[in-house]
């Protein structure tokens, strides 16, 4: 959380003037653009203010390396030599380099995402979430997606093939754009290159943040039901949702999720013995493996069995009760071999 009050984040909206650097751009400058964005005017067009098509807007954005401009700038990022929050400053190639507490050196993103990540976040978020909610998502995407930025941009670690960055550097025109079409059409390319990664970069800002949003409130609704459920190896959820996740982070000892695949169906899941790894920790019932209906029915003797997989990872019925009655009988069978087996 920042330790002063960030520019344009003041109770007066007044116009902001945000600057960073023209030429080639990377993953760090235009996703700060974007943090910058959903901060201060996200009702505004975050292509139109790169190309200039959109002058009535509280955020004011160029990219230049003049030094004129960068000193009337508000905001400068990626760009000016200066490190200095309390005077909008967000440059990181310095000798004396902002780090991390881990030393991980900051990049502009990482740097902007500090000072504007949260009002970036209520702003995104479309749904209630409380000022806990805001930081849980802000830590989150700070380890999943600002510090890989931070790294690659620094030179510590490569986000790698068809990762952001890549996809970033893509949209940038080529390298013999002005001698093919002159230095105005290669500038004005660079223009547009800019405002499609920022586009890109910022789809991915806002599924990113709702996505965590979404998990922080399934796990929540994870721990209710296992809290809730009469045999903790059976995880019963009303509703679908990511569920592996909690289950390993909490440790918690649930072999099977009972959860609905659609209005006429519900299916018993398998954990794994390591998440996202194939196996189970108990599968489902070697008998089971590969039958349908009637023939699953009737092995089982569950009536209204839908399906078992061969590879006994899942299997299904047409309803609340009888998926549940498959997960119990399922423990039953293997305790039963295992008794046997002893």
């Amino acid at each position: 959380m920042s330790e002063h009050a960030p520019i344009g984040l003041e109770k007066e909206a007044r116009t902001v003037r945000a600057l960073t650097h023209s030429g080639n751009f990377h993953a760090d400058e235009t996703l700060g653009y974007a943090i910058l964005h959903y901060a201060l005017s996200p009702k505004g067009s975050l292509g139109g203010r790169v190309l200039g098509e959109d002058a009535d807007d509280r955020l004011q954005f160029v990219r230049t390396r003049s030094p004129e401009r960068i000193a009337e700038a508000d905001i400068v990022f990626d760009v000016g030599g200066i490190f200095d929050p309390s005077l909008g400053r967000y440059d990181h190639h310095m000798k004396d380099k902002p780090l991390r507490d881990d030393g991980t050196p900051y990049s502009a993103a990482g740097l902007l995402w500090k000072d504007y990540g949260h009002a970036a976040i209520r702003n995104i978020v479309t749904t209630p979430v409380t000022e806990e909610m805001v930081v849980a998502i802000w830590q989150s995407l700070d380890k999943s997606l600002i510090i890989p930025v931070d790294q690659d941009d620094n030179g510590v670690a490569k986000m790698g093939k068809l990762s952001l960055a890549d996809i970033v550097s893509a949209c940038s025109p080529a390298w013999d754009t002005a001698e093919l079409y002159g230095a105005q059409e290669a500038k004005k390319r660079e223009a547009l290159g800019f405002a499609n990664a920022a586009t890109v970069v910022a789809s991915h800002l806002v599924n990113m943040v709702d996505r965590v949003r979404a998990s922080l409130k399934a796990a929540n609704r994870v721990v209710e039901a296992y809290e809730a459920a009469e045999d903790k190896r059976i995880l019963v959820m009303e509703t679908g949702m990511p569920t592996e996740k909690v289950i390993f982070e909490r440790d918690l000892p649930v072999v099977y999720v009972v959860s609905p695949a659609g209005p006429e169906q519900w299916n018993v899941k398998a954990i794994p013995p390591v998440r996202g790894d194939f196996g189970q920790r108990v599968s489902l019932p070697e008998a089971w493996g590969g039958l349908e209906k009637t023939a699953l029915a009737t092995v089982s003797g569950v009536p209204d069995a839908v399906f078992a997989h061969p590879a006994r990872f899942i299997c299904g019925a047409g309803s609340r009760d009888g998926a549940i009655t498959m997960a119990r009988l399922a423990l039953e069978i293997d305790a039963a071999l295992k008794s046997k087996a002893g």
